[in-house]
């Protein structure tokens, strides 16, 4: 009896064996229904065989088999493996983690009928088949391949006009293989696009990368905010598509969707487009992947797990914004889809583009040493749009009143004057940081986590943004019964009255969190400012990357300072990021740009460079601070956290896990120690830091010490290993 092997969503870093009756090698890939103590649960069948370790009386047999889609190919069980070898994950929890929510029950999947803008064709395999082989009997099945095999195409309307049962006969013969189903091409486009001539940096990144089309590179497309990295995008991407090809398009943001999705919608109106995202319900994302994994869908945009998306013909990797955090998994399985998809374009054979306007320093290195290629684009795309005048505001000589400066007002209201629109971005959503009282100085904590409140004055509640809990706002201090308490520091609510106050005229739009949290909300939100019906917009980073608002004049920005000298060695970095992509919001059309910082520092290095746009000068001073300290990207890093009720507890646990590490001597162990945020959702946490110059070693170290740290008593503890961490 065939023995089949399955992955499992259990924290078990195993694979378990079954009987089954039917099994073959064809049913590698495919989910398959098992008994795991006393419940079911659902694995991925990984290798069929006839031998097991296990005693044949102690096997147990599986339910079923799910055969109704297709297996997952063996290219993205490679990189299930990569992924769960390099991170140090158990691979039944990377491969469940991979899959949509429906995939991932007891239940098979009930596929929909195919829509009426669906046609169908005989693969090559189908060709082959003789009608003979079909019974006479079925004088359907018949009569509906003997018009397959007479034209090129056959619309579902036009199946369905030969028997309503010819759907489903459709659904199995795609199964076999026998048959493609493609969305029907649009007939005419109702908005012809003009299609931008290419500048000439353009020319050369879109014809370098072309090239070598089918062939791994990993591109690094740097090029300033404006200088059209999305149109090299979009040039590359009809390249694959002419060649029968699938691309795949990773962005960090959701919030970043809407606009792509319209551009490429707009630009491939015949190519069959997916999105995937958190944003869809299950069934929709279901439905993309299915659409995807089928080869219907050529072009495939997505956040971080799409980089999991099975793709039978995919010809091109796209990350934008690659230097966002966002692509790095922070919970469960610490992923970073941006290293996956360098990893998934290497064994596709196809080439890789990273693009970004601050690159990280570890993509800048990698395109320094000749890791990777890189191309340039140093102006900005749009005729006659120059990069915006970027200024510092000396808060010590002009004071500020509820977060604004009295040069900042005046800007303001000279850009409402002018019929401009105009960005504040203060990355801090609620009313205010703090709730403080001034008489004994209690401020209002998180129960569970060691952070602040936020205050939400128009809820009148008070919330933690880490764990999400909320309480009512207190009338008197709890602690003295003053009842002179007051917020302190300015989120984007207060900024937004504030700003209400002084331009009563003004149509003024938050954009955080908070206010996105309706579906659809985006594309709104997007339709009202490129309708001019906005005059100053007040955002968090959800608006400092990607979007293009044509008639956006003046950028300012509040309390940078708090990233300038953090204890965390990226910070610097990621502020400069953040404060281009912000700045790089201003002066993308013929509306000359200008960007007013208020700090308390206006000669710190960082503005300098800011204010010359000059990455590279303090991407090269950074690295040498990196070289000197011993950081990144000169050494690789990994992080064993754990995290209990008690934190005597985590590092009784790391010390006893530190005690079983017999590390090289080109392998660094650090001693434990608490995590910044010692207290996160009820739970206290503490880490330990490992280091090498090199990543082999380094990986080779941790394989071993995971098997031991594996075997240490863990029941009061959570713990894992966190490989490149970008958190300490």
């Amino acid at each position: 009896m065939p023995i089949i092997r399955v992955a499992l969503n259990v924290p078990v870093d195993t694979l378990f064996d079954y009987q089954s009756n039917d099994a073959t090698q064809l049913d590698i890939g495919l989910r398959a229904c098992v008994p795991f103590g006393k419940k079911r649960v659902t694995g991925i069948i990984i290798a069929v065989g006839s031998e097991t370790r296990i005693s044949v009386e102690k096997l147990k047999s599986v339910h079923c088999i799910f055969r109704e889609i297709e297996p997952l190919p063996a290219a993205l069980l490679d990189l299930f493996h990569f992924c769960s070898q390099y991170y140090h994950h158990p691979l039944g929890l990377v491969i469940m983690n991979g899959l949509p929510v429906k995939l991932r029950g007891n239940k098979p999947v009930k596929l929909k009928e195919p829509s009426n803008n669906v046609q169908f064709s005989l693969t090559e395999a189908g060709k082959q088949i003789d009608l003979s082989s079909i019974p006479a009997r079925q004088r359907v099945a018949r009569r509906l391949f003997t018009e397959l095999q007479h034209t090129t195409v056959l619309s579902n309307l036009q199946a369905k006009k030969i028997s309503p049962r010819a759907s489903k006969l459709l659904q199995e013969w795609i199964q076999l293989k026998w048959v493609s189903a493609m969305p029907i091409p649009a007939t005419a486009v109702t908005k012809a696009v003009k299609i931008p001539s290419l500048t000439a940096e353009q020319e050369i990144a879109v014809s370098a990368i072309t090239t070598d089309i089918k062939q791994f590179n990993t591109w690094l497309l740097h090029g300033v905010t404006g200088s059209g990295k999305t149109e090299v995008y979009l040039r590359i991407i009809e390249h694959v598509l002419a060649h029968g090809k699938q691309a795949l398009i990773l962005i960090p943001e959701i919030s970043l969707t809407p606009q792509l999705e319209t551009v490429f919608r707009a630009r491939f109106p015949t190519t069959h487009l997916v999105s995937l995202h958190s944003g869809l319900n299950d069934t929709e994302r279901l439905t993309g992947w299915l659409q995807a994994q089928r080869g219907q869908a050529r072009i495939i945009l997505g956040t971080r797990l799409a980089v999991f998306t099975p793709l039978p013909v995919l010809g091109l990797v796209i990350v934008d914004e690659e230097q966002d955090s966002s692509f790095k998994q922070q919970d469960g399985l610490r992923y970073s889809a941006r290293d996956l998809a360098i990893f998934r374009a290497k064994e596709n054979d196809i080439p890789v583009v990273l693009g970004s306007a601050t690159p990280s320093l570890e993509s800048y290195y990698n395109a320094l040493n000749g890791r990777y290629h890189s191309v340039r684009l140093l102006s900005r795309a749009i005729k006659n749009a120059a990069l915006p005048l970027i200024q510092c505001i000396d808060t010590r000589t002009n004071k500020t009143q509820e977060g604004l400066s009295e040069p900042l007002i005046k800007a303001l209201d000279k850009c409402l004057a002018e019929k401009h629109q105009s960005l504040v971005f203060i990355n801090r959503r609620g009313y205010a940081p703090a709730l403080l009282c001034k008489a004994c100085g209690w401020t209002a904590l998180c129960q569970r986590c060691s952070s602040r409140l936020v205050v939400h004055l128009r809820d009148k509640k008070l919330c933690c943004h880490h764990c999400g809990h909320r309480e009512n706002f207190p009338h008197a201090c709890p602690h003295c019964g003053n009842q002179d308490i007051a917020p302190f520091g300015q989120g984007t609510q207060r900024v937004e009255e504030t700003l209400a106050a002084h331009f009563p005229t003004a149509r003024i739009l938050r954009i955080d969190r908070d206010s996105i949290r309706r579906k659809n909300a985006w594309q709104d939100i997007l339709h009202a400012i490129h309708a001019q019906e906005v005059d100053i917009l007040v955002g968090t980073q959800l608006l400092a990357k990607g979007h293009d608002f044509p008639n956006l004049s003046l950028v300012g920005i509040l309390n940078a300072d708090s990233s300038l000298y953090s204890t965390d060695f990226r910070a610097s970095e990621r502020l400069f990021a953040q404060l281009m992509q912000v700045a790089g919001r201003a002066g993308r059309a013929s509306v000359a740009g200008h960007v007013l910082i208020q700090t308390e520092f206006p000669d710190h290095p960082l503005y300098h460079a800011l204010q010359k746009h000059d990455y590279d000068v303090l991407a090269q001073t950074l690295l040498e601070e990196r070289k000197t300290a011993g950081f990144p990207p000169f050494v690789y890093q990994a992080i064993l956290r754990a995290e209990a009720h008690n934190i005597a507890i985590v590092l009784d646990f790391l010390k006893q896990a530190a005690s079983l590490a017999n590390p090289p001597r080109s392998v660094e162990l650090f001693d434990p120690v608490p995590a910044q945020m010692l207290r996160l959702k009820g739970l206290e946490r503490a880490h330990l830091l490992i280091q090498s110059s090199s990543r082999r070693q380094l990986q080779a170290f941790m394989t071993e010490w995971y098997t031991r740290i594996d075997t240490l008593p863990a029941h009061k503890v959570r713990w894992v290993l966190d490989i490149d961490p970008l958190e300490f």
